[in-house]
């Protein structure tokens, strides 16, 4: 049986954030080339996980939390994603504190289908939430309006600068306990595009991916448009911590702990049955 028509132009979304730029900048300005055209849609992670459940996108990236609930019309790519190996999305407050000071404490998450959210209710189960956007947490922790925030991309470098103090690293209580790294951010390709597209996907992806890593400095200026004010020596250890050999493919190591991630999360009752891990 043949395989559907390459899509033309294929539809890439995914974040406008720092790694999701440096990784993308190859594609994304003809350093290298897929077989077919590629449009570039960028978006907040939250809103392409719930893009994701209509299957907007030919290929979209995706928290890994949200995957379960969009199995049937995405598969998984083994390239392009985003791990914390011993560190991941952190816990800040105003003050000083213990993860255990948060059991009760209202946390603002920056949206139910992040898998930042994901691992906050397994590793740290007694806190309350509250959704903040991702861009307005640290500044709602700041000025009171919640008592603490689950902060991601460049945040996790930069909220000391507003006197926010580290509570908890979830990537760190997540090696602590698993001794694998937490799978944060995915790639998925819609299934009906058939097999050949996953393959031009994946390889147009993980090509950009080390395009990038071999041409470090010019990736990196691109990127720090996209950086949020973090200046380029925290840009760049960001982007390091988020686009490595996890990205290039997700590996053995990686695999283990995107498998541990559900198999928690679903005993705890947190999410749907993922099914069988299949990558494209």
């Amino acid at each position: 049986m043949s395989s559907p028509p390459l899509p033309d132009p294929l539809v890439i979304a995914h974040s406008p954030d720092a790694d999701d730029a440096f990784m993308f900048y190859a594609l994304s300005t003809g350093k290298v080339r897929a077989p077919v055209r590629v449009e570039h849609v960028l978006s907040d992670i939250e809103t392409l996980n719930r893009e994701a459940e209509r299957g907007t996108y030919h290929v979209t990236a995706i928290s890994a939390h949200a995957y379960p609930y969009v199995r049937d019309r995405y598969r998984l790519l083994a390239t392009g994603g985003s791990v914390g190996d011993g560190y991941g999305p952190i816990v800040v407050a105003k003050r000083p504190a213990a993860p255990a000071d948060l059991a009760g404490r209202t946390v603002a998450i920056p949206g139910e289908r992040t898998t930042a959210a994901l691992a906050l209710r397994l590793l740290l189960p007694a806190v309350r939430t509250t959704v903040v956007p991702f861009d307005r947490i640290l500044d709602a922790v700041a000025s009171g309006q919640v008592e603490a925030g689950l902060v991601i991309h460049e945040g996790q470098l930069t909220y000391g600068d507003g006197g926010l103090s580290k509570v908890a690293d979830l990537g760190e209580l997540w090696a602590a306990e698993t001794g694998l790294p937490l799978p944060l951010g995915l790639n998925g390709v819609r299934r009906d595009l058939g097999d050949e597209a996953a393959r031009v996907a994946s390889a147009a992806i993980g090509d950009s991916v080390a395009w990038a890593l071999a041409h470090r400095p010019e990736a990196l200026a691109h990127a720090l448009r996209f950086a949020r004010g973090a200046g380029r020596e925290r840009a760049d250890r960001f982007v390091g911590m988020y686009v490595n050999d996890f990205t290039r493919d997700l590996g053995p190591r990686g695999r283990a702990g995107l498998a541990a991630l559900y198999d928690r999360a679903r005993s705890a009752g947190l999410i749907p049955d993922p099914g069988p891990l299949e990558f494209g």
